[in-house]
């Protein structure tokens, strides 16, 4: 009987960096003016002339390059005058750094239930803002999942909340037409390795309001070197604040500015061939009666780089029975309803960081058979249709045999 077929690829496997960031890279290196500011003058302008582009490609007036995408979420709260204590929304779908960046500056992490899409509760939102006061949502639209912002943004607009949008993943997405990040007062991309574009580690803040861009220059780490920022309000703007606001030094260096500059004119072919990744792989996980891939079409042009499903009617341990599986024939899934956090993934009940949260049952459920697999954007057809059969076949081999956990598998905790 011959071996099943496994996947020889790896899936952390990122897009090589255009030839010219590459050869710009070498350039600044060689010149080693890897700082975004020159102190003779406005020598060095790769970050500068990135934030101009970044900007003008979303749609918005101001762009400011930092040093992460969580980086970039704190930069938010500051400017849109987040205070230590301060309760803030976010929904119970998302990374780390989202609740981290909350806790970084100083404010109280409030999570807002998702539903079996994943994404935000416009309804458990409106109680939650009641119940706690908020002022402001971090709305993470984790893994590229696009909530209905228009009930989003009238359920914010109802609480009188403030919106900073989490578009680590969403870069290239679209709400009836309407650009994801240009939704809310606020909003942060990332450029960490994985995501649309990869400096390694970098972030964006994108915002419209010329007072909120200063702040954020300022914040940023500009010294009194910011009339080098192209993407700017304006010294005027600057100067009424620079004496108030302290630097944080969470600037983008030239170095990452240079790789990411030619990633730009590539993003709307990488992000088409990406959801064709992901549509591929949904169409082959669907024909599982034992998984479930949620529907994203509709008034949504969503952007992904990664596959998420759901395991449904199994247990903790055949969960992690199936997930053993599928690695060992080379396909490797996170797990959000894990009993610890793994690599990137954790869920709430991992926060202790965040505070009594009550129930959230319905996140807890949700989370606790949410899949999900990294898809490079270099994968063939037949790699995808390769990845889908695994994952298939994995989880109908334990949905049949009943099969116990595998030696040294930990169940998940009870939320």
């Amino acid at each position: 009987m011959s071996e099943p077929a496994r996947l020889t690829r790896d899936l952390t496997e990122p897009t090589p960096i255009p030839e010219a960031g590459i050869a710009r890279a070498v350039e600044l290196m060689r010149s080693g003016r890897l700082f975004r500011y020159g102190e003779m003058g406005a020598d060095q302008l790769d970050v500068s002339l990135l934030e101009r582009e970044f900007a003008a490609f979303l749609g918005r007036r101001f762009c400011v390059a930092v040093n992460s995408g969580g980086g970039a979420l704190f930069l938010a709260l500051k400017v849109l005058g987040v205070q230590p204590g301060d309760p803030v929304l976010v929904n119970g779908f998302t990374l780390a750094p989202v609740p981290g960046a909350i806790l970084h500056a100083a404010a109280r992490p409030v999570i807002v239930e998702i539903g079996p899409d994943y994404v935000i509760d416009p309804e458990d939102l409106r109680r939650k803002a009641a119940s706690s006061g908020a002022r402001v949502l971090l709305l993470s639209h984790m893994r590229g999942h696009l909530a209905d912002m228009d009930a989003v943004m009238a359920a914010a607009a109802e609480c009188g909340l403030q919106v900073v949008e989490d578009c680590a993943h969403s870069l290239c997405a679209r709400w009836k037409g309407r650009t994801i990040g240009t939704f809310g007062a606020a909003a942060a991309f990332s450029a960490q390795t994985y995501k649309h574009l990869n400096a390694g580690e970098g972030g964006f803040l994108v915002l419209d309001d010329e007072d909120m861009a200063a702040k954020a220059i300022l914040h940023s780490g500009s010294y009194m070197l910011h009339g080098q920022h192209l993407s700017s309000p304006g010294p005027a703007a600057l100067e009424a604040v620079a004496e108030d606001i302290p630097n944080f030094s969470l600037r983008m260096s030239a170095l990452a500015a240079a790789m990411l500059r030619p990633q730009l004119a590539e993003l709307p072919a990488r992000a088409a061939r990406w959801n064709a990744i992901h549509d591929r792989i949904a169409a082959g996980l669907r024909r599982s009666q034992h998984l479930k891939v949620p529907e994203r079409g509709g008034p949504q042009d969503f952007s992904a780089t990664s596959v998420q499903f759901s395991v449904l009617g199994l247990p903790p341990e055949r969960v992690e029975t199936f997930l053993s599986l599928a690695k060992a024939r080379g396909v490797p899934v996170k797990w959000f309803g894990a009993g610890s956090q793994v690599g990137f993934t954790s869920a709430p009940r991992h926060w202790r960081y965040a505070g009594d949260q009550g129930a959230l049952s319905r996140t807890h459920d949700v989370l606790a058979g949410l899949c999900d697999i990294r898809t490079p954007l270099s994968l063939t057809d037949d790699e995808c249709d390769l990845i889908a059969a695994i994952v298939r076949e994995s989880i109908e081999t334990v949905a049949r045999d009943g099969a116990t956990p595998t030696s040294g598998a930990k169940p998940r905790q009870p939320a």
